[in-house]
């Protein structure tokens, strides 16, 4: 098993439910893909540094997985079906780093 951190940029115009929805499929995705959360952190809504499908601001999510490197690809295929989902990023990760993160303070 590695470990990876991920983001998760959701439309801005998405209601809680769907949001909600979303993150729970998300997590069903890595658990069928033998994969586990193992923290996660809602920055909110922020600020993006370009647009995305004509849209200034999104939601991120912040995930702390260990799964298969070799299973991130049927979940980005997945992600990447999902009109809600603006972008997504995953990165291998040696250890992961302490939370609260940073943007997670500034939000507050």
């Amino acid at each position: 098993m590695n470990k990876f951190e991920a983001v998760l940029l959701i439309s801005p115009e998405t209601s809680d439910n769907l949001i909600n929805q979303n993150i729970k499929t998300f997590e069903d995705i890595i658990i069928n893909n033998s994969g586990k959360i193992t923290n996660t952190e809602d920055w909110g809504l922020r600020d993006l540094s370009y647009d995305i499908k004509n849209f200034k601001k999104a939601f991120y999510k912040f995930f702390q997985l260990e799964i298969n490197g070799s299973n991130i690809q049927k979940i980005t295929k997945t992600l990447n079906q999902n009109d809600i989902i603006l972008r997504h990023l995953f990165i291998k990760v040696n250890k992961h780093q302490e939370l609260p993160t940073k943007l997670n303070y500034e939000k507050k």
